[in-house]
């Protein structure tokens, strides 16, 4: 009877390490999990942001250069051309215009 005691001893001990292995496995993965979790919806929270600006960034754009065209401003153009900007004047507004 002791020696079958000290079978399960020698097979049981074993087999809690792996155990106790793969709970430390899974605990680290959890944890590294969670942190690309916690990027991922930064992330995500950029992007949101990003397109409720679009709408804004879209107007400022049209009212400069409608400025620009108006005013005949040429550094205002040029700035608008330096980011890459292009635009017509409708006919008669611009040099006519002012």
């Amino acid at each position: 009877m002791a020696g079958n005691f000290l079978n399960r001893i020698g097979f049981l001990t074993p087999l809690a390490t792996v155990v106790l292995v793969l709970v430390v496995v899974n605990v680290l993965l959890s944890l590294g999990n969670q942190t690309l979790r916690v990027e991922v919806n930064e992330r995500q929270q950029m992007i949101t942001q990003t397109l409720q600006l679009e709408g804004l960034n879209r107007e400022i754009v049209t009212v400069l250069a409608s400025i620009a065209v108006k005013a005949n401003d040429e550094q205002l153009m040029s700035l608008l051309a330096s980011h890459g900007i292009s635009f017509e004047a409708p006919p008669g507004l611009g040099k006519a215009g002012k």
